[in-house]
């Protein structure tokens, strides 16, 4: 089942409510409740947005020059908590209930995702758990990389040829990336300032990553809750599908703020 509606937000723009698969979405006030019930199949979804109902071409808001902070708990801890959640900006490049047509992606973002998810992110190790990441294959540098893809996903087949390959297929897609260390189940503060000179991420006020690395955009902001999990590994295998809930999990999100600001 698909329903969105329109929720409130802390400016002029409205967000969209979705809500898939007996996911929902409860708000009240500056308070949001991302919950998704257990379930068996199917792909399930509780997400706010500020891009629904809009061409792709004209509804992306937000560009770069601006800091999104809110405040958010999960209920349960990275590795137990199954599926994917985040907050942050993107362009929905895989579509949209609203919007089937894919695009090259762009995000910067907080976000989490559960075993077996396994995406090609880290310069060592699984892609997965409760992280920070850029990311933008829309630049001339990006693109021009499309005619050598089978090649290099050929090359990326042997391990020592990998180790010098990836990095280089990173930096042209502006892909960083730095995992979390913060219990997800406790109340934290989360900010991130998405500027032209790059991309800052702060924990509790902390700084914890910046990167040179800074989408183009014009992104729209993504706030969800979803049982679903991706492989796209370096060497060319791919997967997706959702998994099953066995019980409830939900996010909580408080204090949500978006402020433009001079994109430096």
């Amino acid at each position: 089942m698909f329903r969105q509606e329109i929720g409130q937000n802390n400016g002029n723009r409205p967000f969209r409510i979705l809500a898939l698969n007996g996911g929902h979405v409860l708000q009240e006030d500056a308070y949001w409740r991302f919950v998704l019930p257990p379930i068996t199949k199917g792909y399930a979804d509780a997400q706010i947005d500020d891009y629904g109902f809009y061409h792709r071409r004209r509804f992306y808001p937000w560009q770069q020059g601006v800091r999104l902070s809110l405040q958010a708990r999960f209920s349960h801890s990275a590795g137990i908590l199954k599926g994917t959640a985040g907050f942050g900006f993107w362009n929905a490049p895989f579509g949209d209930p609203t919007i089937r047509w894919p695009a090259l992606p762009q995000a910067v973002w907080f976000f989490y995702a559960s075993a077996p998810s396994d995406l090609p992110l880290a310069l060592q190790g699984a892609g997965r758990g409760w992280f920070v990441a850029t990311l933008d294959a829309t630049t001339f540098s990006a693109v021009s990389l499309v005619p050598l893809a089978p090649l290099l996903l050929l090359l990326n087949q042997n391990r020592h040829l990998r180790s010098y390959i990836w990095p280089m297929i990173r930096q042209r897609l502006g892909i960083s990336y730095a995992p979390l260390a913060v219990d997800m189940t406790a109340w934290h503060h989360y900010a991130l300032d998405w500027q032209g000179a790059g991309c800052s991420f702060y924990v509790d006020e902390a700084l914890i990553w910046q990167t040179p690395f800074s989408p183009r955009g014009p992104l729209g902001f993504v706030c969800w809750l979803d049982n679903q999990y991706m492989v796209a590994q370096v060497n060319g295998r791919f997967a997706s599908g959702t998994l099953p809930l066995s019980a409830t999990q939900y996010m909580d999100v408080r204090e949500l703020h978006i402020t433009p600001n001079s994109p430096n």
